[in-house]
């Protein structure tokens, strides 16, 4: 999948660890990157815990309802851990309540909402980027 939006601004602490993921089994690589990487950055373990939640509900969303699959890129600047997901499908809204307990989806950009400090959708040319961000 072709990079949709410029990287992080130039005043990044660290350069960004991006991967691409395309298929259901890419889902586990991606946790485990996003965890390694949260953790080399300094987020503390409950913390990383919370964004790798979030970063697998995003990119569950990816492979449930868009084509082409999507990339996660992490990185830290001022003071927080950031992470880009950027996929093919339209712009996320958010502000949403938390479903019933018998609803059988829709939870997950609840969650997401819930467990960072700082969620955001962007359309980009293709598609959107979710950024969040979690405090150091």
């Amino acid at each position: 999948m072709p990079d949709l939006v410029p990287g992080p601004p130039a005043s990044a602490v660290t350069g960004p660890d991006t991967m691409a993921y395309d298929r259901p089994a890419d889902l586990r690589v991606v946790r485990d990157f996003v965890g390694d990487r949260a953790a080399a950055l300094g987020l503390p373990e409950m913390r990383a815990e919370l964004l790798v939640l979030a970063v697998s509900e995003l990119a569950t969303n990816t492979l449930q309802h868009t084509d082409g699959g999507g990339r996660v890129r992490v990185w830290a600047q001022d003071g927080y851990v950031v992470c880009d997901v950027v996929d093919r499908g339209p712009a996320h809204g958010f502000g949403r309540q938390m479903p019933a307990a018998d609803a059988l989806r829709g939870r997950g950009l609840a969650i997401v909402e819930r467990v960072c400090d700082a969620v955001e959708a962007t359309p980009v040319p293709d598609g959107t980027l979710v950024r969040i961000r979690l405090r150091l």
